[in-house]
């Protein structure tokens, strides 16, 4: 993800994985163009393709670059990549620099041939198993923590008897969150941590099959959504179709979904373990109604997801729902690096406000959070400066606390605003004439029976982790 969204969003988004396996012998690198054209959203820094022909001589063709799919990828790139069995990866750093050599996929040839590895998520061990993979050999390219699980499977393959038999001795060794797409020269492999964090589903179109990070992207190639990988599962793609392993799953209770797929990551029209992303924020923007009710004239939401969790706060409370922000979705990438002086002209050319619909009217403005809180008090600047008598802010999020291990770039206590300070005077901060934040307690209302991860509003991590920040560890 590009720093100039980082500042117009303060919350930095996961990275995709999508895979494809045509077993009729058709080139899939189109398909999977499009797979990532509509994982976009998950990450803007990097992406790649690697692809081989199952029938051939199984060489892999791959091309990885800096910035959006449709800018490293045009029409002559994607005819040379032959192959019928393919990955590919959008990548925003949350572990490793912003370098074209951390691009993915990963691309690993062994005695046993080629491996093409994408993985979304972060490794909490990431640090002590390249330490033990250094101490015996391992060079390692990257500074990414993707590279660590790709030399264990490919160590693993050398005494086992399958690639799928090597992922699940990786998965192992490995911990934290992760949904893994592994290409061997002649099958699929996808792979979900135990805990579920990080999500993985399967499509099939004809004799077709894809791997996704979202239902969207299977959507997006024509494809039948077939289901979710279940957390902890091995799912492996031949020519003879589709086989399971469960031999890594944990109890239901015991799984923990990251919350902010629902809240923030996930695209709106996907579906992510049987929960609808549009219905979980609809829920949530109810949740918030209740809970903070205003005396208003108009419900607005901070695009993109602040929008659906807006609806939901007006459809609750009976105050009409409105746009009142015209999102420039063609911003390019001269506006990477804006000096902090210049961070409120920089909003501005991300999102303005439509004066019309805001002059002298109390505005309820719903967002998915605040981080650090310059982002939110730009805005309410702009919807009062625009005529707006009142701005009540409400926050789909519970306040961040913590900082996360899994892949989601929340950083560190010093620079989450509620860290060090109340909820007033946060609000006082950001000009606010009023603030509420979601309820811990009615998360759950968004995703029914799922468990889920909210270590980041409640410092509860479903597994030990490190006393240190990992997320630059081998910079």
């Amino acid at each position: 993800m590009r720093d100039f969204e980082k500042i117009t969003t303060g919350m930095g988004e996961e990275c995709g994985v999508f895979g494809a396996y045509d077993i009729d012998g058709e080139d899939v690198a189109a398909s999977i163009y499009y797979g990532l054209f509509a994982l976009q959203h998950r990450g803007q820094e990097s992406c790649g393709i690697a692809v081989t022909d199952t029938y051939g001589q199984r060489k892999v063709s791959s091309k990885k670059g800096l910035g959006y799919v449709k800018d490293v990828f045009d029409e002559e790139t994607l005819e040379s990549l032959k192959g019928n069995l393919g990955v590919g990866h959008v990548r925003y750093s949350t572990a490793g620099a912003t370098l074209v050599e951390n691009a993915q996929p990963l691309v690993i040839n062994y005695v046993k041939g080629t491996l093409a590895i994408a993985h979304n998520g972060n490794l909490v061990n990431a640090i002590e198993l390249r330490k033990e993979l250094a101490y015996t050999g391992a060079i390692f390219q990257t500074t990414i923590d993707s590279e660590v699980i790709a030399y264990h499977i490919a160590r693993a393959r050398l005494d086992t008897g399958s690639a799928e038999e090597a992922v699940k001795q990786a998965m192992m060794k490995i911990k934290g969150a992760y949904a893994l797409v592994v290409n061997s020269p002649r099958k699929m492999i996808g792979a979900r941590d135990p805990l579920g964090l990080r999500p993985l589903c399967i499509g099939k179109r004809g004799n077709t099959w894809f791997l996704a990070s979202e239902s969207c992207a299977i959507a997006a190639v024509n494809a039948e959504f077939i289901r979710d990988v279940l957390p902890g599962e091995i799912v492996t793609i031949t020519k003879d179709g589709i086989s399971s392993d469960m031999s890594m799953a944990v109890l239901p209770e015991k799984q923990a979904r990251c919350i902010f797929e629902y809240i923030y990551f996930a695209r709106t029209d996907s579906t992510l373990d049987n929960v609808n992303v549009y219905h979980a924020r609809i829920l949530a923007g109810k949740a918030l109604a209740e809970s903070y009710p205003v005396e208003a004239d108009l419900v607005v939401g901070v695009p993109d997801s602040g929008l659906v969790a807006a609806k939901g706060y007006s459809e609750q409370s009976g105050i009409p729902f409105g746009m009142a922000f015209h999102k420039n979705s063609y911003v390019g990438r001269t506006f990477i690096k804006p000096k902090q002086s210049d961070r409120e002209s920089s909003v501005k050319i991300k999102l303005n406000v439509i004066e019309e619909v805001v002059k002298g009217k109390r505005i309820v403005m719903v967002d998915d959070s605040i981080v650090r809180g310059t982002t939110c008090a730009n805005i309410i600047k702009m919807l009062k400066k625009a005529g707006a008598s009142e701005v009540h802010v409400r926050i789909s999020a519970p306040p961040f606390l913590y900082p996360c291990y899994f892949g989601t770039d929340v950083p560190s206590n010093e620079q989450l605003i509620a860290h060090s300070h109340t909820t007033e005077e946060i609000r006082e901060m950001i000009g606010a004439d009023s603030l509420g934040y979601m309820e811990v307690g009615k998360l759950k209302d968004m995703v029914g029976d799922l468990s889920f991860c909210d270590a980041c509003f409640t410092g509860n991590y479903p597994m030990e982790v490190p006393g240190y920040d990992i997320s630059h560890a081998f910079d």
